[in-house]
């Protein structure tokens, strides 16, 4: 039988030197602003992704001038925990390099836009001077850790984001090409490069680990590659129930491709993670699919080679037993808003902050109005997976000054949105990525408007139901656990799919395909009546829908 050769990554990465290629000398190539293809594969893995303005990709093109290359650089936050400090570190970059302001991400991270390629290794020293990094933000290897954020048990954050931290640090790869390239480093020769986990090819493609707290789901955890459920009872972490094999992308255009939420594998005591954490990452770096890149996520490997084989493997690769999962309940997704006091008798401010962005644009001055914060605050910073952030561990007495900041600089949205707003996630999209086949942050506030006037006809303005809207079948937004979801097909055009639950634990499935707005929105308002007019007391939207069959669920694989 013929073996079907290595997809063209792979062999790039065999031949990179651990991950050096070209970068450092194409960086100092003055004639284009973009870098070779090769080098860009390579780029991820320092956290960066080269793009262009695709608004004025043809008009650059009519005048004969190559795309406005820029770089979009993510930075690695374990647990999206930031000092105020740091947030007025790299809050400076933003301002001097970078275009559109900050922005959340969906993996409690900041990202930067319109970094031009003369300013990179400047911006990397910077992101090093504020005491973070970005190696292994992007790329084939363990991404940012997410964790989950709720202000009402602080305690057990606290243990929880140990961990988020043990794993990060375990999972970075080892490479010095990164202190080189970026930092200033001495080169060294290749025999004392070797990454023990990783190995000279890294993994098959991305892998993404996420932690949840009960009764919160609000990192989405069966959407990760490896989820882990932390189970806390009297104050103590007694371990974690293990999810294996969760993945939201899809290929346009491949019904072979699919997302997937994580399968329940067992559960492992504190002490045993880390090993049993490194046996799932090895066992996808030995099995998973190096020659189609479309199925190298965990997912395909799981569903290749079987749960209850998987399973085994985990047990015998790590030398730990994975006992029953722990019984748990999940009972919502999505963030909580305004003043929450924890357990330590300390404050938390839940902040919504719309797809992210954090900018000063059209009358708002959001970025100014977060540096201000930190220059006064004295507790810290969290992100979370849903785009938004919590103003964290305040003290009574300096809450005044965070309220007047606040409302000062229109960052008190959260008091009036409607329940669809306040639980929607919009990805990046139009104009930077190069997957983007339709708008998505950009077109969010357009049709969020539409759907509420639809909801405040129905009587259902504070209904909270979870949208994600996507440029793409990619799934940074996790479109495929929204109870509304919009993906993108091109422009203007995108399938609706309805009926996830809103805890995480459920998909949603295609309803209208390739569809337009006015059909997007004759759908829902249809479905909206239904939803008004037969929903049971405390019925989500998503499993009305369900219960009702105007859809068929999609059986979770947890």
């Amino acid at each position: 039988m013929s073996i079907s050769p290595l997809s063209p990554l792979e062999d790039i990465k065999a031949a990179s030197n651990f991950l050096r290629g070209t970068i450092a000398r194409e960086l100092e190539n003055p004639v284009t602003g973009a870098i070779p293809e090769s080098d860009t594969k390579l780029l991820k893995f320092h956290g960066s992704y080269m793009q262009d303005d695709r608004d004025i990709r043809e008009e650059r093109r009519k005048q004969k001038l190559e795309p406005a290359y820029a770089f979009m650089v993510r930075a690695r936050l374990p647990g999206g925990v930031v000092s105020p400090a740091q947030w007025l570190a790299l809050d400076a970059l933003a301002s001097r390099y970078a275009t559109r302001g900050l922005r959340i991400t969906t993996r409690q991270t900041f990202q930067w836009h319109g970094i031009v390629k003369r300013d990179l290794r400047a911006f990397m020293q910077g992101i090093r001077d504020a005491r973070a990094t970005t190696i292994a933000a992007c790329g084939d290897v363990n991404r940012q850790v997410v964790s989950a954020v709720n202000p009402h048990l602080s305690s057990q954050h606290a243990l929880v984001q140990e961990w988020v931290l043990r794993l990060s640090n375990h999972f970075l790869p080892r490479t010095r090409a990164y202190a080189e390239i970026w930092l200033g480093g001495e080169q060294v020769s290749e025999a004392l490069d070797e990454e023990p986990i990783y190995g000279a090819t890294y993994l098959p493609r991305k892998f993404k680990i996420g932690i949840a707290i009960p009764p919160t789901n609000d990192c989405d955890v069966f959407a990760n590659d490896l989820g882990l459920i932390a189970i806390i009872e009297g104050g103590a972490l007694l371990g974690f129930n293990v999810a294996v094999g969760g993945g939201m992308g899809a290929t346009a255009g491949d019904p072979t491709t699919y997302p997937r939420l994580g399968s329940l594998m067992g559960f492992v005591a504190p002490d045993d993670l880390i090993a049993v954490a490194e046996a799932v990452v090895t066992l996808q770096r030995d099995h998973g699919n190096r020659q189609a890149r479309q199925h190298a996520r965990l997912k395909y490997t799981v569903d290749r080679l079987g749960v209850d084989w998987f399973r085994e493997q985990i047990q015998a690769r790590s030398g730990r037993t994975l006992h029953a999962p722990r019984p748990y309940r999940f009972e919502r997704n999505g963030d909580r808003y305004g003043w929450s006091q924890g357990e330590d008798g300390r404050w938390h401010l839940g902040l919504y902050i719309a797809s992210g962005r954090l900018w000063d644009r059209e009358g708002l001055r959001l970025q100014t109005g977060m540096r201000e914060i930190a220059r006064i605050l004295k507790g810290e910073f969290r992100m979370t997976c849903n785009q938004n952030l919590v103003i964290a561990n305040v003290d009574e007495a300096d809450r005044p000054a965070i309220d007047a900041l606040v409302e000062d600089y229109g960052l008190d949205g959260y008091r009036e949105q409607s329940g669809i707003r306040r639980h929607h996630i919009a990805c990046v999209a139009l104009p930077t990525c190069g997957l983007a086949m339709a708008e998505s942050e950009r077109y969010a506030p357009v049709l969020l408007a539409k759907l509420e006037a639809l909801l405040e006809k129905h009587g259902l303005a504070d209904a909270p139901i979870l949208l994600r809207i996507s440029g793409c079948p990619n799934g940074c937004s996790r479109p495929y656990l929204g109870e509304i979801a919009l993906v993108g097909r091109a422009l203007g055009r995108y399938d609706l799919r309805l009926g996830a639950d809103f805890t995480g634990e459920r998909m949603n499935v295609l309803y209208r395909e390739n569809i337009d707005e006015a059909a997007i929105l004759s759908s829902l308002d249809a479905v909206f009546e239904q939803y008004a007019a037969r929903r049971e007391s405390g019925e989500g939207f998503g499993d009305f829908l369900v219960r009702t069959q105007a859809i068929t669920a999609h059986t979770p694989t947890v």
